[in-house]
């Protein structure tokens, strides 16, 4: 089962190794392989062809072309690398391996991973789950933004950016069983934006749990967790974190979160607009000076503009 040989490469870099030496054709479907794994996990050959726009057989032909016994196997594989874990020290590892540890090296590296991540932004599948996501969060009374450890920092952003448009968000940042007080606030009717990644922490099963039974509806962003909980929420954002070998990268995820914020507010235009205003309104409460902040250029100065 699985791998045939002793080639134990993760499945990117298999990918990336094999790519040139395979025809065109199966060449282009092991790409899609690589960019969609949660397609390969979920669907079967045929619905993973037309997603590729080629045929069954060349699906077939290309998981065999790559190493493995047939597409049970490559999608075996691929399961257990969305779910498994590496330790940190050892994905910094393999991300500074793949540089000369240059400071220039690193950062074309870093900007070439948010490059292939954004572009996968770009994808039909995406936008349409992207709509879905807008509509589901733009109609809640409530959201809630679940995510622990570094995705915390970004659910606290998040919530802090929709609160700033007029949507009441609140952030549910805890692990542990300080998560209790911020579930006990889900209720009918709210959405719960999920940032969380494989495994299926408890953290995740609760919250699942309790969402629905109270009647609330979950939005996933995420890279891997979707094959194992995708029936129990309402749509997954597949937001890639870079290379699997490397160390998660959120800068993809933080592109997708400012282009939801700004679907928000072209949702409801009228109410973003009054929100920022009566914003502006409660800092020159605050600080009569502030909305002179950035008007006034000494000499010889560049001019400035808060736009915080």
């Amino acid at each position: 089962m699985g791998r045939e040989g002793n080639d134990r490469l993760p499945f990117d870099r298999r990918v990336e190794a094999i790519v040139p030496r395979l025809p065109p054709s199966e060449a282009r479907v092991a790409t899609f392989f690589a960019a969609h794994k949660d397609v390969v996990v979920l669907n079967s050959a045929a619905l993973i062809a037309e997603a590729a726009g080629t045929s069954d057989a060349t699906v077939v032909r290309t998981a065999r072309s790559l190493g493995y016994a047939g597409l049970p196997d490559l999608r075996e594989d691929l399961l257990a690398e969305l779910t498994g874990a590496s330790s940190p020290s050892r994905l910094l590892s393999r991300t500074l391996d793949a540089t000369t540890g240059e400071p220039a090296a690193i950062l074309h590296h870093l900007l070439d991973l948010h490059e292939d991540g954004v572009n996968a932004l770009r994808r039909p599948d995406l936008a349409e789950a992207f709509a879905d996501a807008v509509e589901l969060i733009g109609s809640a009374p409530t959201r809630h933004v679940f995510g622990i450890g570094p995705s915390g920092c970004i659910a606290d952003y998040v919530a802090l950016q929709f609160n700033r448009i007029g949507l009441r968000t609140m952030a549910m940042t805890s692990a542990g069983v300080g998560m209790a007080d911020k579930l006990a606030w889900v209720t009918s009717g709210d959405v719960v934006l999920m940032l969380a990644y494989a495994p299926v922490y408890r953290e995740v099963e609760v919250l699942l749990d309790h969402a629905a039974e109270v009647g609330a509806k979950v939005v996933l962003i995420s890279d891997s967790l979707g094959p194992l909980i995708g029936s129990r929420v309402e749509t997954v954002l597949y937001v890639p974190r870079g290379r699997s070998d490397h160390l998660a990268l959120h800068g993809a995820t933080l592109v997708l979160i400012e282009a939801l914020t700004l679907g928000l507010a072209a949702r409801n235009r009228a109410g973003a607009v009054a929100s920022l205003d009566a914003l502006s309104r409660l800092r020159g409460q605050v600080d009569r000076n502030w909305l002179k902040r950035g008007t006034r250029r000494p000499a010889g100065a560049g001019e400035t503009n808060d736009r915080s």
